[in-house]
C-alpha cells in the first residue's frame, strides 16, 4: 500500500484527505462561485497535488516523486475539487436566478415549470 499511496494510510488519510481535501473543496467552491470553467479544477488540483506530495515527503519522509503516489493523489484532490465545484454551481444558479431554476438535487438543477 505505501508503493501505490507514496506514504502509508493514516499519512494519506491525515494529510491528503483531510488537509489538502479541505484546500481542494474550497478551491472548488472558489471556482464556482467565480463563474470559472472546471477544467480549472484540474489544473489547480494538480498543483495542489505537488504541494501534498512535498508536505508528505518533508514531514513524514514519504517518497517525493512516487508517480503512482503523485496521480493518485492528485485524482483524490481534484475529484474533491470538482464535487464542490458541481455543489457550489448547483446552489448559485438556483440562488442567482430563482425565476427560471429550481434545485432537484445536491448537484442538479432544474428550469421551473410554468403554472
Amino acid at each position: 500500500m505505501n508503493e501505490l499511496l507514496g506514504a502509508s494510510l493514516p499519512v494519506f488519510i491525515g494529510i491528503t484527505v483531510i488537509l489538502f481535501g479541505g484546500a481542494a473543496f474550497l478551491m472548488g467552491q472558489a471556482l464556482a462561485e467565480t463563474w470559472r470553467p472546471p477544467w480549472q479544477n484540474v489544473l489547480y488540483g494538480a498543483l495542489l497535488a505537488i504541494g501534498d506530495r512535498y508536505i508528505i515527503y518533508a514531514l513524514f519522509g514519504g517518497e517525493l516523486l512516487s508517480i503512482w503516489g503523485y496521480l493518485l493523489h492528485a485524482a483524490v484532490l481534484i475529484a474533491i475539487a470538482l464535487t464542490a465545484y458541481r455543489m457550489t454551481r448547483a446552489w448559485r444558479i438556483v440562488r442567482q436566478y430563482p425565476w427560471l431554476y429550481e434545485r432537484t438535487g445536491l448537484f442538479t438543477w432544474r428550469e421551473k415549470t410554468s403554472p
